[in-house]
């Protein structure tokens, strides 16, 4: 019996995607794992925009006191670093970050076919 894989979700970056999929075709995933895993490429994608703008614009801005303020732009990287590497643990893979991270997650346990 074939089983059918699931398509990577069209609204992740295409580096992303890439990554998504190789992670479904080396790894035995359950449904469950799948959303999982979903959600971390989302998170991913979400922290390197907001790194995008971070190195545009930088860590602050002036309000309208002319009092510097932290972007926000920085507590949605930092949260969803988190979130990437909880869910990647809690999935218990042992894969690299896609492609164009900066720093990649540390190795983790595998459960690799």
């Amino acid at each position: 019996m074939t089983t059918r894989r699931p398509k990577a979700p069209a609204h992740l970056q295409p580096v992303t995607a890439r990554w998504w999929r190789q992670v479904v075709n080396d790894y035995m995933l359950e449904p469950h794992h799948v959303r999982l895993l979903t959600l971390a490429a989302e998170a991913w994608d979400r922290n390197q925009a907001a790194r995008e703008i971070i190195d545009d614009k930088g860590l602050t801005y002036q309000d309208r006191f002319d009092a510097p303020r932290t972007r926000p732009e920085v507590a949605i990287e930092r949260d969803t670093r988190l979130g990437f590497a909880r869910l990647i643990r809690e999935l218990d893979l042992d894969v690299d970050a896609p492609a164009y991270s900066r720093t990649a997650p540390p190795g983790l346990r595998s459960n690799r076919r």
